[in-house]
């Protein structure tokens, strides 16, 4: 089942009902992984997509710099006119650069360049673009590359908190502890784990737990997200998450955007 217009509607607003907004300064949150596979850009385009449902005035950035899918994952690729090259040169204003989702009111969209070395992007730029992100938007989700690169690094600069993304194989789980260490060390913003297409099948042939992740990435815990079909479909139609209302994912997904609120979300039962 898909949300229903007045399903949307409802949801357009805070937790106490009121409208996006109040003057304060947004939030920058970088979503990225130690190696790619893990569903990072989904779940870029998961939370933000909930966080705008919420009544949250947000921005998507992919910073995947000619790699770039969070397009394809928020079904705005025919919106990929600008991409944020055109916002730290000066010839395009954020917000003309920018794109709402034609479904969803609030949701905002900044594409990654095709052709270009992350090396010749000024690093003073790219904070100039979190800071004006900051005043015009409630919330701006960066969509990382994934592994400790470069890219990794301007990714992660500015934000208030980086949310890494891991499943429950080992390959993951060590790349994502090198990531959370790397920014650790580098005094990045508060680190947030998220574990990944869970399934009670695939954590028993790895000899695996939620648990193990949690101890392997050494970072807090933000929201686990069950292995979903919808999630697949999500993807292949170019449809974003949070328009398929049945899907387990999908209200996992809005249980995480509503914790980076503030709200207190329980955690549930996990593996």
């Amino acid at each position: 089942m898909r949300w229903k217009e007045n399903d949307m509607k409802a949801c357009m607003r805070n937790s106490d009902g009121s409208a996006a907004g109040g003057g304060k300064l947004g939030k920058i949150i970088t979503v990225t992984s130690g190696k790619g596979g893990t569903g990072k850009t989904t779940s870029t385009a998961a939370i933000s997509s909930c966080l705008a449902a919420l009544g949250r005035r947000t921005l998507c950035i992919d910073c995947d710099v000619g790699l770039r899918n969070l397009d394809i994952a928020l079904g705005m690729t025919d919106y990929s006119v600008s991409d944020f090259t055109d916002v730290l040169s000066g010839a395009t204003p954020l917000e003309e650069a920018c794109h709402e989702h034609p479904k969803i009111p609030g949701l905002f969209f900044l594409s990654a360049p095709v052709f270009l070395d992350v090396s010749d992007i000024e690093a003073g730029a790219m904070d100039e673009l979190c800071k004006s992100a900051r005043e015009k938007f409630d919330f701006c989700l960066i969509d990382s590359p994934a592994g400790v690169g470069e890219g990794f690094s301007l990714a992660a600069r500015n934000a208030d908190i980086v949310v890494v993304v891991a499943t429950g194989d080992h390959m993951s789980m060590r790349g994502a502890h090198r990531a959370a260490s790397i920014l650790a060390d580098s005094g990045a913003g508060e680190i947030r784990l998220l574990v990944n297409r869970v399934s009670a099948r695939r954590f028993r042939r790895l000899r695996s737990t939620v648990d193990n992740v949690i101890d392997a990435v050494g970072a807090q815990l933000i929201g686990i997200v069950a292995e979903d079909e919808t999630v697949v479909m999500a993807g292949a139609t170019g449809t974003p998450l949070v328009l398929y209302r049945d899907g387990r994912a999908s209200r996992q997904f809005l249980s995480i955007a509503r914790r980076l609120t503030g709200e207190n979300v329980p955690l549930g039962r996990f593996l």
